[in-house]
């Protein structure tokens, strides 16, 4: 087939030049009602007038002749033919909105846009939220939109550009780049360890007051450590239960038990000596902190300037860097008036 003698459906009708404007506009009006849910957000989102959409996809209709889209006075959904038609249609589509924003970038000035930005609810607390002040002063021209979650992430269906996980996204599409080692620590408060001591062994874990975390699987967190050379999952018994990483810390600080948390989590409670951290030669392997965003052929220069900005400002802030509880209890103890003999 050449680019001067297209292909033609077996009733000899082109399909490339027949209607060609009426379904460019309703596929690309399609596309946009069936993201938004609604005629109306899809208008706002081209730029034009609902009544438009709404031609643009009646003209859709009668060239398929199906109907897309099931309307009533308060919603908007797809038919399992529209569902069909979305599923065929929608690859190409972002395949060409992806080659006009990657031209635009290539004309266009400074980063501008926006920006779907998705971490786990610690590291987008801890680290990511407080650099996105200063990441609008340097590009105030993007706009952000960050979200907590721990589920499972399509980053192509849930259009979101830049991901923060720990450990790789199980996707070839999937561009993952180390951006901090992962280790997770286990803490107690010095208050605690007055009255009840640390444990030296994994296994004396079972006589200390546990604070666990569930996770978005409804599962418990196990404790990871690594014992002889092997890996060992352990769910000790809880004493608390919670299903954020904040609160788990909260507990730890307020002396009601051990929790292994993240180092990015703890490092300021540990350099304050606000926390401890022990069964430090148990630690796991580094599983890894890393940043995801879809292979593309050109990063969009939005996302480029964030994953620049973000890697360098992250690596600065030494999140890498395991205080042992060695070092801790030397610098914290005389302020406290701690007998040595209890971190041991």
């Amino acid at each position: 087939m050449s680019l001067t003698d297209p292909a033609t459906a077996d009733d000899g009708v082109d399909p490339l030049t027949t209607g060609f404007s009426a379904s460019y506009a309703g596929v690309m009006a399609f596309i946009a009602v069936a993201h938004e849910g609604s005629f109306s957000r899809a208008a706002d989102r081209l730029g034009i007038g609902r009544s438009a959409v709404s031609r643009s996809v009646q003209k859709l209709e009668g060239q398929l002749g199906v109907r897309l889209f099931l309307r009533t006075t308060r919603s908007t959904s797809l038919t399992r033919e529209g569902e069909l038609f979305h599923d065929g249609c929608r690859p190409g589509v972002d395949r060409i909105l992806q080659a006009l924003e990657e031209m635009r970038d290539l004309r266009d000035g400074p980063p501008r846009g926006h920006l779907r930005v998705s971490a786990t609810h610690g590291f987008g607390r801890k680290v990511i939220a407080p650099l996105l002040s200063a990441f609008r002063a340097h590009f105030p021209d993007v706009t952000l939109e960050l979200q907590l979650e721990e589920r499972p992430l399509d980053l192509a269906a849930d259009r979101i550009d830049v991901a923060f996980r720990d450990g790789v996204l199980e996707d070839s599409e999937v561009i993952a780049k180390h951006l901090i080692p992962m280790q997770l620590l286990v803490c107690a408060a010095p208050d605690y360890v007055v009255r009840h001591g640390l444990p030296t062994t994994v296994g004396e874990l079972a006589a200390h007051a546990c604070i666990s975390q569930r996770q978005a699987n409804g599962r418990l967190q196990p404790w990871e450590f690594r014992v002889e050379g092997r890996p060992l999952s352990v769910e000790p018994a809880s004493a608390l239960v919670f299903n954020d990483a904040d609160l788990a810390l909260q507990a730890v600080l307020q002396g009601q038990g051990l929790a292994q948390l993240p180092n990015y989590q703890v490092r300021a409670a540990l350099d304050a000596g606000l926390a401890v951290s022990c069964l430090d030669q148990y630690a796991a392997d580094d599983r890894g902190h890393y940043l995801c965003y879809l292979s593309r052929r050109q990063l969009p220069k939005r996302i480029r300037a964030f994953i620049d900005f973000i890697t360098s400002e992250v690596r600065a802030l030494d999140l890498d860097v395991v205080t042992h509880w060695e070092s801790v209890q030397q610098a914290s103890a005389p302020a406290r008036d701690v007998d040595a003999g209890a971190w041991q």
